[in-house]
């Protein structure tokens, strides 16, 4: 499902012009400020769609059963939201009690406090510290110079004065209540609506996006909406489920261990999961800090550490890649700079949805072609192939991190696989640029010494050779430096291989050859034309008598086409390999006619 733009691979992307570029980035000014200025309807909206992704399989599932699709959504949807009430209920409980109870652990935290004091043997950095922050906090709760104090009575002193408000009324009680509610019970019915509606008009509003995204390709525009659709319905469930499986083993764990409020923390483990990177950490902290001053000893503190030492890492590097693959298709520094920008954009409500909106992002990078910058800059598919970053490192002339990108490469496949499919295709790349002027002979000369540094800090091979008797081997260059970095590449294979090859820059060609000599390979990334080829084995034959010839042209696609006087044409080295090891025909000798025969 690759995003790549149609046409010859190259690492020198299209450019935008300055214009384009002006409004590219205006365009993403303004949709950032309305995202800003509007956070108090599209949060909603945003939690919306999701919450629809996670809800669309579950209907499906109904509709398969024949259940009618109105029912089937009106359904889910009020079940689900009088769920999520329900526990918002529990949970203001939960959190009501534990703030009614915090003050009778105060004796449990102070006892803790001395008994760690204890322990460091009256360290005077602690005992400092600590009386820090009781001056602080006997600051805090000190009155300012006169408050609750009248005017100075005839002896000196101040006369405390009593101000007393009148008992609210009715009126007055319930604006007292209804106000902190009214605002997320106007989201939570925001919400509800819109998922209702969009999950009754699933259909229409699909058809709505295949007509603005391109009607011109009906076909490719609705098999990458349905790809998409599809694909985040079940990561978002399954992220949903993980989670909330999550949260409940948290909470039956500190509920067996004794932990006041385990449904709070279950409910917090479950929600804070959902916050990349520190949301596990955090969601185990709460509990633990809880505990340290609720335990009026050790033994439940040892315990919550150990279940959160066991269950998260068992979650996260066990069960989450057996459910969804091993990564959400998000770079990790994506998922920093998506939570960052979130978070900053739309508060805590963007931090929780930063993991789902930037996924949502990646995907339709990856099927609209003109959103291919989002998969580029937020997924986790490499952004180079193998043979661009071979090409790019051989720029820079950095054979060790070429190197080091081989050695991997070479634990999951073979060398020709890594010649023919890696460094192949990355001399091509240079060859195309040399053709068209962007890279100087210089530059050329600087490629050849990189690639042949690469291969000599290339691990050692355990390629066999097929069995039959291998001659010396010459490869010669055919014109410039890029040809003799392919000669290099082919001699060090067959040199792995156990066969006995050299090589000539082109300024050698036709220097006289070695009678031993028997195979000469003539390499070609620079244009190998019928006549240069003609005009080279002619001198080849004139100056060290007859070779068997093997042209290796390395651009040409799929088979290369063998000319009179060679002995084969090969475009690739695993082909070379066949073609030197291939036993030579022996040409059949005519038998004698016999006196008398007819």
């Amino acid at each position: 499902m690759s995003m790549l733009q149609p046409g010859e691979p190259s690492i020198h992307g299209p450019v935008l012009p300055g214009r384009d570029q002006f409004l590219t980035f205006f365009a993403a000014i303004a949709i950032v400020t309305v995202l800003y200025v509007g956070r108090e309807v599209f949060v909603p909206i945003a939690v919306a769609i999701l919450l629809s992704f996670v809800l669309a399989p579950v209907i499906l599932v109904l509709r398969r059963i024949r259940v009618p699709r109105t029912p089937a959504v009106v359904a889910v949807v009020i079940i689900t939201f009088v769920g999520l009430l329900a526990l918002g209920g529990v949970l203001a409980l939960q959190v009501t009690d534990l703030v009614s109870e915090l003050p009778k652990y105060r004796l449990n935290l102070t006892e803790k406090i001395r008994s760690i004091k204890e322990a460091t043997g009256g360290s005077g950095t602690f005992e400092r510290t600590m009386d820090m922050l009781q001056d602080l906090g006997r600051e805090i709760e000190a009155p300012q110079a006169g408050q609750g104090l009248g005017e100075a009575n005839t002896d000196g002193k101040p006369v405390p004065v009593e101000i007393r408000e009148p008992p609210p009324g009715t009126l007055g009680t319930l604006s007292a209540v209804m106000s902190p509610l009214l605002h997320p019970l106007a989201t939570f019915g925001i919400v509800f609506i819109f998922v209702l509606f969009i999950l009754l008009q699933r259909e229409d509003l699909r058809n709505r996006f295949v007509r603005l995204a391109g009607a011109h390709d009906m076909q490719r525009t609705t098999a990458a909406l349905d790809d998409a659709a599809s694909r985040l319905s079940r990561f978002f469930l399954a992220q949903v489920a993980l989670n909330a499986s999550f949260g409940t083993v948290i909470g039956l764990g500190l509920w067996i261990i004794g932990v006041p409020s385990p449904l709070l923390w279950g409910l917090a483990a479950a929600v804070l999961r959902f916050v990349p990177y520190v949301g596990a950490a955090v969601a185990a902290a709460l509990p633990f800090a809880f505990v340290l001053a609720v335990d009026p000893g050790w033994s439940m503190v040892a315990a919550t550490a150990a279940l959160f030492l066991v269950i998260e890492p068992l979650v996260g590097h066990v069960i989450e890649p057996l459910i969804y693959g091993r990564s959400t298709g998000l770079s990790p520094v994506a998922v920093i700079a998506a939570a960052t920008f979130w978070t900053w954009l739309w508060g805590p409500i963007g931090l929780l949805l930063s993991t789902p909106l930037t996924l949502c992002l990646v995907v339709l990078g990856r099927h609209v072609e003109s959103l291919g910058f989002l998969d580029v800059a937020l997924g986790d598919r490499p952004p180079l192939s193998d043979s661009e970053l071979l090409y790019q490192r051989l720029l820079a002339a950095d054979p060790l991190e070429a190197a080091a990108t081989a050695e991997e490469y070479l634990r999951q496949h073979d060398i020709d696989a890594y010649c023919d499919e890696v460094v192949l295709p990355a001399l091509r790349l240079a060859q195309r640029d040399a053709a068209r002027g962007a890279l100087d002979s210089e530059r050329q000369g600087k490629v050849k010494e990189t690639i042949a540094a690469l291969l000599e800090h290339l691990p050692e091979g355990e390629e066999e050779m097929p069995q039959s008797e291998a001659p010396p081997i010459v490869v010669l260059s055919a014109r410039s430096a890029l040809d003799e970095a392919a000669a290099l590449v082919l001699a060090h294979r067959l040199r792995e291989g156990g066969i006995p090859a050299d090589t000539r820059p082109a300024a050698g060609m036709f220097a006289p050859l070695e009678e031993s000599a028997e195979v000469v390979v003539l390499s070609y990334l620079s244009p190998a034309t019928p006549a240069h080829r003609r005009y080279t084995i002619r001198r080849l034959n004139r100056n060290a008598g007859q070779h068997r010839v093997i042209v290796a042209d390395w651009m040409a696609e799929g088979t290369a086409t063998q000319l009179q006087g060679e002995s084969a044409a090969v475009s690739s080295v695993a082909a070379a390999v066949e073609s030197i090891c291939a036993p030579v025909p022996v040409p059949a000798t005519p038998e004698p006619r016999r006196l008398g025969a007819a």
